[in-house]
């Protein structure tokens, strides 16, 4: 029997006017009385992305910037990171868990391998794609090593360095439903306990937010990308 039809009635009305009873896909009752349990697997499921993303990009950058000093160690970072987002997420999740635990950060660390492999390749594409001429101009006029990272390479990488986090976002919401193997799975968590017990409410509404907060992690990057990127703008127009 699925689990909506032993809920009591938390409203007046018959039997057949309820829809958590009935089970219903589409039920705003349900919304209504777990508002609070739905508020919480959500932001459980932000607070993973950003702590996933974060540490991908802390750890990736520098590791971008290693690759790019010589051609073995290029070959050495990117084809470990290939490795490790070559092995499937429930493979990883256990290999991770025998040090973390049943603990969020189980999660997180898993994801932010998947994410870093996306990011490395990311910035050592954007960092190759400046303009060797507009370097050789840069340090005509006196730029440094350091002056010449930051104020010339960096910003003229970030369109790839945006593109490559708008990836790793998208795929690690995704992902996070996964963490619901240790507990830690934000809106994974609604919608595994929902697969298990037939609450097809709780399936339904769960995969809508995923795919919403998916749409909106996209968008509020592509936001942050063209405001870091405003030369970009003026040359489209």
């Amino acid at each position: 029997m699925p689990v909506a039809a032993s809920v009591p009635l938390l409203h007046s009305g018959s039997v057949a006017d309820n829809c958590l009873v009935r089970n219903d896909w589409v039920c705003p009752l349900y919304l209504e009385t777990r508002s609070d349990i739905i508020l919480a697997a959500l932001g459980e499921h932000v607070l993973i992305l950003v702590l996933s993303l974060a540490v991908a990009l802390l750890v990736g950058f520098p590791l971008a910037l290693l690759a790019r000093r010589t051609a073995w160690l290029k070959t050495l970072v990117l084809g470990a990171a290939t490795v490790v987002y070559t092995i499937p997420s429930l493979a990883l999740f256990v290999l991770v868990l025998p040090y973390t635990g049943l603990t969020l950060t189980t999660v997180v660390l898993a994801l932010s391998l998947y994410a870093l492999t996306i990011v490395v390749r990311g910035v050592v594409a954007g960092l190759e794609g400046v303009p060797s001429h507009v370097e050789d101009a840069a340090r005509g006029m006196g730029f440094g090593p350091g002056r010449l990272l930051w104020q010339v390479q960096v910003p003229l990488a970030l369109p790839s360095l945006m593109a490559a986090l708008r990836v790793a976002g998208v795929s690690t919401v995704a992902l996070t439903t996964v963490g619901a193997l240790v507990a830690h799975g934000g809106l994974g968590n609604l919608l595994f306990r929902g697969l298990d017990t037939r609450f097809f409410a709780q399936v339904l509404t769960a995969s809508v937010l995923t795919v919403l907060l998916a749409f909106a992690v996209d968008l509020l990057l592509l936001g942050v990308q063209k405001a870091l990127t405003p030369w970009r703008r003026g040359a489209a127009a």
